[in-house]
């Protein structure tokens, strides 16, 4: 029994002991939060922006970037604001500061912050259900339906497979039957339990944006944002990008070099299709007007355009982001992440991607800055480094070669690309075995036809064509003419009578909504 009591008693002090040690680190971080870290004086800030301009500069050449845009907030001022290259790769016309370029998912938080405008408003609240103002919304769990909130529309929780559904609006799909397809799309996790990026979403919460408003997103984002901030050259059409006098054009990165995508390019138009989730066209001196908005918490040129407490909501922590490609401790809040990456404040942010961008909006509240870099190549890691970079100047911290780093942690990750496996391969049944129409319930009917040695997928409003290259037997290789080289596999099943009767294309099989029936001839 003295035994019994005596470890009673060290547990205890143990826990006191644990229980004080907490209490110290709480104190701590919460002195280190609201430590006052004074800018440096002006003629220190030249000299930062000069250092960071050079390693800019530098930098966008050593990732082979043509063209990039940058502008650095302070407070409720711009601070700086260039041009870096050019806008078109083999041309000498130069990037400068109003040249517009598609920013690709950064465009989300204008979404979320028309729905907080609303909240505001008292048209609605962030834990009403989605149903209860569109009625046919339907996820594939009937529970989850009813209990979806409009918070979770924009939080990545889902349950849905990332990126589900989105070859939709290349091959012609509009808003709606995206909106539609989302009951067809099976979860892979419980509904609020991990992170999925999801785009389809956001179409869901520019829906309820017009439901409530009687208006189009595209209206509201002019009438609510743009027009109140000065954004004047800020767009969110096709045309507001390929008519304009000073654009970026869009590259792909191809093991490095840039590959310009002409402006008739058959695919242009899919990023507005997904406008409320990464649709707008912008430059850095517009963006650095939306990131004033934000460090302000609401605030614009004395205005208070949404409240303190939802932009405040929109910057807090909704689900856990557990993946390794995310240093630090990462959170998803409302269309924007929050990291905690020490020794560093506090960043909240958001990148963007199209078929030939890369964007980066970041706040740091704890030092009042704020970022926009835009890229007119997809697939870098130079804007995440560029504004390390300028933090360790800005803060005095130890200078480190981010961009060297990112850039080489990028070259490792091309040379170790997946290689498609070296197997014993048998030749394909004669093609006419595979040929004839297929239907499925999200992309409607589809066409298997014969072009020369290949079979040709012929599918949506768009008729895009999709190719299907002999690999093994009843699997074949897919690649989209114009867009993507290798995208994974089709696989065939064949009937006892010699005759495929079902495929799975892997690449439109997220959420299991890959597979197609043959339709029988009649």
């Amino acid at each position: 029994m003295r035994k019994n009591k005596s470890k009673l008693l060290m547990t205890n002090s143990s826990f006191f002991m644990f229980f004080i040690i907490i209490c110290i680190l709480l104190i701590s971080v919460s002195a280190l939060a609201s430590e006052k870290i004074n800018p440096p004086d002006q003629e220190t800030l030249q000299k930062i922006l000069a250092d960071f301009e050079a390693y800019a500069e530098q930098s966008r050449k050593d990732w082979g970037i043509p063209g990039m845009a940058i502008s650095i907030v302070q407070g409720d001022k711009m601070i700086y604001a260039n041009g870096f290259g050019v806008k078109k790769q083999g041309e000498d016309d130069p990037v400068n500061e109003n040249t517009i370029f598609q920013i690709g998912s950064t465009s989300k938080a204008f979404t979320a912050a028309l729905v907080a405008m609303m909240v505001d408003e008292g048209k609605l609240n962030w834990k009403d259900k989605v149903i209860d103002y569109l009625p046919d919304f339907m996820m594939y769990d009937p529970w989850v339906t009813r209990e979806f909130l409009i918070d979770d529309v924009m939080a990545q929780h889902s349950g849905m497979p990332g990126y589900a559904s989105d070859l939709l609006s290349f091959i012609g799909f509009d808003r709606k039957h995206i909106i539609h397809s989302i009951c067809y799309i099976q979860p892979i996790s419980s509904f609020r339990s991990e992170f999925a990026y999801m785009n389809n979403l956001f179409l869901v919460a520019a829906a309820l944006v017009e439901e409530i408003s009687g208006k189009t997103w595209e209206e509201n984002l002019r009438e609510r944002i743009l027009d109140p901030l000065g954004m004047n050259n800020t767009t969110y059409t096709q045309n507001g990008f390929v008519q304009s006098s000073n654009v970026a054009y869009l590259h792909q990165n191809k093991n490095g070099q840039a590959f310009v995508l002409p402006m008739d390019w058959q695919y242009i138009d899919w990023v507005y299709v997904y406008g409320p989730a990464g649709g707008i066209n912008s430059n850095v001196v517009d963006m650095a007007k939306w990131i004033i908005l934000q460090l302000n918490e609401g605030v614009y040129d004395q205005k208070q355009l949404i409240s303190k407490e939802n932009v405040k909501y929109m910057h807090s922590a909704k689900t856990i982001i557990q993946d390794e490609k995310f240093p630090g401790r990462n959170y998803y809040d409302l269309a924007w992440v929050t990291t905690d990456n020490e020794p560093y404040p506090t960043f909240i942010w958001h990148t963007g991607g199209t078929s030939g961008i890369k964007s980066l909006i970041q706040l740091i509240p704890q030092i009042q800055l704020g970022f926009a870099i835009l890229t007119n190549m997809a697939d870098t890691k130079l804007p995440e480094a560029l504004i390390k970079r300028f933090i360790d100047l800005y803060l005095g911290n130890p200078l480190k070669d981010w961009s060297t780093e990112n850039l080489k942690e990028a070259k490792a990750a091309q040379s170790q690309s997946d290689e498609l496996p070296d197997i014993p391969k048998e030749k394909p049944l004669p093609l006419e075995a595979y040929t004839g129409k297929y239907e499925n319930p999200v992309y409607g009917e589809a066409v298997v036809n014969i072009e020369g040695d290949n079979l040709v997928f012929t599918i949506g409003p768009k008729q895009t064509k999709i190719v299907f290259s002999p690999w093994n037997r009843d699997t074949f290789m897919v690649s989209i003419p114009d867009y993507l080289d290798v995208g994974g596999f089709v696989h065939f099943q064949i009937d006892p009578l010699g005759k495929a009767s079902k495929m799975v294309v892997d690449m439109l099989n997220e959420g299991n909504i890959g597979s197609f029936n043959r339709i029988e001839d009649k």
